[in-house]
């Protein structure tokens, strides 16, 4: 799929809830894993998407990243959900993306897949719509692998794709691709999915 139809599909699947507000659907195509997370839906996404002091995302081992605290506990509500599929060996390939609040998500469930699929690390790839930050800290060289093949999409000026503020420790990771033309729309604006749709239709269309 190019990125018009994976984020039109990620706007048009149907998402199953897990938990409080932690909502994710999944689509097998032939060897591939697909896994979407929806965007904001409801005041309990917003209050996760505000609760943005960091908090470590332990492992087994002596790597200790820290992310998002709202976030992370969203992403713990969906992870046992998901944990079955992501270690399928039948999947030979996995491809997560989210929109907005779905995008920290995608971010989250992308390093999970390159931390418990060692065999699909350089076959993962990973895709935020609009994602806000999720990681705070020092970006070492091997923290940054774990995000190789992950593409934060930003709508030229989209504010969410600024939050929470790099002056608070956080960033993005992975690769940041900017689409669409400054100043066609308000901050607000460049995030709305229609709008994000559009652009990429005609980054296809040049």
């Amino acid at each position: 799929m190019d990125l018009y139809e994976l984020f039109s599909h990620c706007l048009k699947i149907t998402y199953l809830q897990t938990g409080v507000s932690a909502s994710y659907a999944i689509k097998r195509e032939g060897h591939t894993l697909y896994i979407f997370f929806e965007g904001s839906d409801g005041k309990n996404d917003w209050k996760n998407n505000l609760d943005f002091p960091a908090k470590a995302y332990k492992r087994m081992g002596k790597t200790i990243w820290f992310a998002h605290r709202g976030f992370l506990k969203v992403w713990k509500e969906i992870e046992p959900m998901l944990a079955a599929d992501i270690a399928d060996k039948a999947f030979k390939k996995i491809v997560v993306c989210g929109y907005s609040h779905g995008g920290a998500l995608a971010m989250l469930c992308h390093e999970y897949v390159w931390f418990h699929r060692p065999d699909l690390r350089g076959k993962t790839e990973g895709y935020g719509f609009g994602s806000p930050r999720v990681f705070w800290g020092v970006k070492t060289a091997d923290l940054k692998r774990r995000w190789e093949g992950f593409t934060v999409v930003r709508n030229i000026n989209d504010i969410v794709t600024h939050l929470p503020p790099v002056v608070l420790g956080y960033s993005h990771m992975g690769k940041l691709l900017k689409i669409g033309a400054r100043g066609k729309y308000s901050g607000v604006e460049a995030h709305y999915p229609e709008n994000i749709l559009m652009e990429l239709r005609a980054d296809l269309d040049r």
